[in-house]
């Protein structure tokens, strides 16, 4: 087994040459205590420490999704960073995830079985720190069709399209609307206080609603 230290080293650690074995022991010794990230993909490993940047706009954006389908009375089932497997091959855990399509196959379930259950309609990724390229791999072999992606200075939102993900201006999961907008709002993250940004979300999106 060989590793290799990434970036920054109190941060993110990749590590070559893993077994399925040993990620789903290290994901069964860290449960009690799950402060780090595994991604697993075909033998090799990435730990990830996410940073209190990181967790703030995570927080935003998941509040951000949960916002939408309030306004817009869409049903959603938010699985935070719950760890999708495909056994053998590959394991993630986003940052956020969502069921709003397919909510009523996954209610009520303790365990998220691909490929018997559907991937979460919804993904979001924060790459502050790390990108989630590598993971956008991932999430296109289980078949997720959506992915909002935010790198610091960009909000993108991602659509699976032949098997790759495509940079679109409209969402599957809140169509016509122009969520692109989400990046000023992001860009706010550090100088306002959150819940008067979730508030000011919250009347813009009424305002396009309405408008």
């Amino acid at each position: 087994m060989t590793s290799q230290t990434l970036i920054e080293p109190a941060e993110i650690v990749h590590l070559s040459g893993i077994s399925w074995h040993t990620y789903e022991s290290l994901l069964n010794e860290l449960s009690k205590s799950r402060r780090l990230r595994l991604t697993y993909y075909r033998g090799n490993l990435e730990i990830m420490a996410p940073s209190p940047e990181h967790e703030s706009y995570k927080k935003v954006l998941g509040r951000f999704v949960e916002t939408l389908a309030e306004e817009l009375e869409v049903r959603i089932q938010p699985l935070g960073s719950t760890t999708f497997k495909q056994p053998e091959m590959s394991g993630a855990e986003p940052d956020e995830s969502f069921y709003c399509k397919n909510v009523t196959f996954i209610k009520g379930k303790k365990r998220i079985n691909l490929p018997q259950d559907p991937p979460p309609d919804l993904i979001v990724e924060v790459d502050i720190t790390s990108s989630s390229k590598d993971r956008f791999t991932i999430y296109a072999e289980m078949g997720v069709p959506e992915i909002w992606r935010y790198d610091g200075n960009v909000f993108t939102i991602n659509i699976l399209e032949d098997g790759k993900y495509i940079v679109v201006e409209e969402s599957l999961s809140f169509p016509n609307l122009p969520l692109t907008e989400i990046s000023n709002f992001l860009s706010e993250v550090e100088d306002k206080d959150y819940l008067d940004l979730v508030r000011e979300f919250r009347e813009w999106v009424r305002s396009q609603i309405h408008s």
